[in-house]
């Protein structure tokens, strides 16, 4: 990227993130708050099997959502009838009886509370300088608000299910962040996630996309390349730092140009 013409963020005025797996680590975020919770009256569970199951539950009903099956968008109370639903399987009612109705609407909100990935808070506030920063979530809004508050994410903007009208990969969401943005041109977002469908669907409709590397993190194929390596995606990278540096070299490269 030693020229303008060859930096893949030439142009990029937005970046809108994926949430859970890509800015926060919903693995750890949940299976420790499980274990804190309810470890000491069901000792020796792995904790990170039921949020496993719990997230791979959520993936389905969101992308039968995505294709409209009118569902709540409210992601508190999708996550509510998951968790009911997995404490009734024959797997985990050995939990349910220790978790009424109330401990249940608290088990709930610890998507709210999920830590960010080691290079994520500071890897936004370096992207923030450059370029307006957002999330493109499945969560609600309270949902983002609490997380951002918790994990230290300096959004400048909020937008989600709740707001645009579906889930991802739904067009309504790529096409609705373009839209409230108000950018004249696709190609002036960019999608930041750390799954290949998410920035496929983005992609579909003119957005630029960056896939950045999570650990364990469902549909993160290791053979994803950037463009400039015959790939799909526009950047690969493996931290927000990297994105971050892409940004600031590019206002170098902008000011060379300039002069």
């Amino acid at each position: 990227m030693s020229t303008q013409g060859q930096n893949p963020l030439q142009g990029v005025q937005a970046f809108v993130f994926d949430v859970f797996g890509t800015v926060v680590n919903w693995r750890k975020g949940v299976s420790e708050q499980l274990e804190a919770k309810l470890g000491a009256v069901v000792p020796n569970e792995d904790w990170e099997a039921l949020a496993v199951e719990w997230r791979e539950n959520y993936y389905r009903r969101t992308f039968a959502g995505a294709a409209g099956d009118g569902r709540t968008l409210n992601v508190d109370k999708l996550h509510r009838e998951l968790l009911d639903e997995i404490l009734a399987s024959d797997r985990w009612k050995h939990v349910a009886p220790h978790l009424d109705n109330a401990a249940r609407h608290e088990v709930v909100l610890f998507w709210h509370r999920l830590p960010g990935w080691p290079d994520t808070t500071k890897g936004l506030y370096g992207m923030k300088k450059h370029a307006i920063i957002g999330t493109l979530s499945n969560g609600n809004v309270r949902t983002l608000v609490d997380m951002a508050k918790y994990a230290d994410l300096p959004w400048d903007v909020i937008l989600s299910t709740e707001l645009l009208g579906s889930y991802k990969p739904n067009p309504k969401m790529y096409l609705g962040a373009v839209k409230h943005l108000s950018l004249t041109d696709p190609s002036q977002l960019c999608m930041v996630a750390a799954h290949i469908y998410d920035l496929r669907a983005a992609a579909t409709h003119g957005i630029r996309t960056i896939f950045v590397r999570r650990p364990r993190e469902p549909d993160a194929p290791d053979d994803v390349r950037s463009k400039a390596e015959g790939g799909e995606v526009d950047l690969v990278v493996n931290s927000f730092e990297e994105i971050a540096q892409a940004l600031e070299q590019r206002q170098e490269e902008k000011q060379v140009w300039q002069h």
